[in-house]
């Protein structure tokens, strides 16, 4: 008996989504083996390193147009029988991410003082964030390469390579951190640093990689001004549809970081692991984006819509399993990350909503990675700002009833506070999951061709 075309999408999607969510659980652990390790110091420094993470993500995520885009037009290139333009369009990328990199860091280290002491957190508090932001900066243009990097091979339909440099550099963090902050005593500077460290090898094995593919092509490796700026132009709709995002994200820890250190702490927590939860969801995405990509780049309107029906039903799936399983360890997660009682109660409160909030996760991820896919970054960049007006007064609304919900500092008025807070980021979620709908129901987003 043959297989059928829908057994063969089932296989593509699971040989490239597979290794693509073991790549991305690792990232996101970086962050958690920090806050496990940063946790044990304080709650001071945990605090710190969630207002310096915000920053900092913000900052390294802003340009995450370099692995989306670079996907989708490396795809795009792919479908269409360039092999060579795919890997001299991934090349532009790099270079981009070089020059993105290095303006990156100069304005991060330089500012780290005043953009920590944006979210108004507590001066015990803007100086652990301040000490981790300025070691950390250094790690931006790694963090870039690795982006644009990771792009290149997904839009090649190879998402191993970068599993295997994830959990190589996720191993060297985790060796490094535990050496730096608690064997040499660094504190909340040797979690940065080791960090750094880690960063710079992944970026490092994974441009290797690229030159040997540009070799095999006949690519040249120098820097071309000309589609460097148009790869720069091309990424402008995606990098509006992020800021907006970080803008989302970042007014979130603001609101945070005004309820006191404890619903701070508690919230960096539950957001680390909300993370974690992206990325093993986003995992459907990035098969996504290059099944969407290649596909369309040969002109195969039959199976970019097939994949996108199977892709959604897979996305809500894998929320309800994660949600269940949230649900299932939610009691024990906070004592791995601090001693305290206060904090243990917020992070148990607030992951009970990201735990409800999963199904609908993995469906906004997944239509999110198909229209990057398609190259629909216009679309993204509107409704994601759309999306940020409509979030804007509920997230407010929590911030202007923040004495109310402490209920005088009391444990359980924290714990209401993350609650509430989690709540608003939940209707963020579904705005954005209901013009996530409505697009995806349309034909207007699939345009064929090598080029959108």
């Amino acid at each position: 008996m043959s297989a059928s075309p829908a057994d063969g999408q089932h296989r593509e999607v699971l040989r490239l989504a597979l290794p693509a969510f073991l790549a991305l659980v690792a990232e996101p652990l970086f962050l958690l083996v920090d806050s496990a390790i940063v946790g044990r110091l304080g709650v001071e420094p945990l605090a710190g390193l969630g207002v310096a993470s915000a920053v900092l993500l913000t900052a390294a995520n802003i340009f995450v147009f370099l692995a989306y885009g670079t996907t989708s037009v490396v795809a795009r290139q792919l479908g269409s029988g360039s092999r060579a333009g795919a890997v001299a369009a991934g090349i532009d990328g790099t270079w981009l991410a070089v020059g993105l990199g290095a303006v990156t860091t100069l304005a991060v280290a330089g500012g780290a003082r005043t953009l920590s002491g944006l979210f108004g957190a507590s001066p015990a508090v803007l100086e652990e964030a301040t000490t981790y932001l300025r070691v950390s900066a250094f790690g931006l243009p790694a963090m870039l390469v690795v982006l644009a990097t990771t792009g290149v091979l997904r839009g090649l339909q190879d998402t191993r390579t970068p599993l295997f440099a994830a959990l190589a550099g996720f191993t060297a963090n985790g060796l490094l951190n535990v050496w730096f902050v608690h064997g040499l005593g660094w504190g909340i500077a040797g979690s940065a640093w080791g960090t750094v460290i880690a960063q710079y090898g992944m970026a490092v094995a994974l441009v290797v990689v690229l030159v040997r593919e540009a070799g095999r092509t006949g690519v040249p490796l120098r820097a071309h001004p000309g589609r460097v700026l148009a790869a720069a132009r091309d990424g402008v709709p995606l990098l509006v549809r992020t800021l907006a995002l970080r803008g989302v994200l970042v007014l979130t820890t603001w609101v945070a970081a005004g309820l006191g250190d404890v619903p701070l702490a508690g919230y960096q927590v539950t957001a680390t692991i909300w993370s974690f939860l992206t990325f093993a969801l986003d995992a459907l995405a990035i098969a996504a984006q290059a099944i969407t990509g290649k596909a369309l780049g040969a002109g195969d309107l039959a199976t970019t819509r097939a994949a996108t029906r199977l892709m959604v039903r897979w996305g809500i799936l894998g929320g309800v399993v994660l949600g269940l399983v949230v649900l299932l360890v939610r009691p024990w997660v906070g004592p791995l990350f601090t001693p305290d009682a206060g904090v243990q109660a917020a992070v148990a409160a607030g992951l009970l909503v990201v735990a409800l909030g999963q199904p609908l996760s993995g469906f906004v991820f997944v239509v999110d990675g198909v229209l990057i896919g398609a190259g629909d970054g216009r679309w993204l960049a509107g409704a994601m700002l759309a999306t940020l007006a409509a979030y804007l007064p509920v997230v407010l609304a929590v911030h202007l009833a923040g004495d109310w919900l402490l209920q005088g500092g009391s444990a359980k008025g924290q714990s209401d506070a993350v609650t509430w807070l989690w709540l608003a980021f939940t209707v963020f979620m579904g705005v954005r999951g209901t013009l996530m709908w409505l697009r995806v129901r349309t034909d207007r987003w699939m345009v064929v061709g090598a080029s959108r």
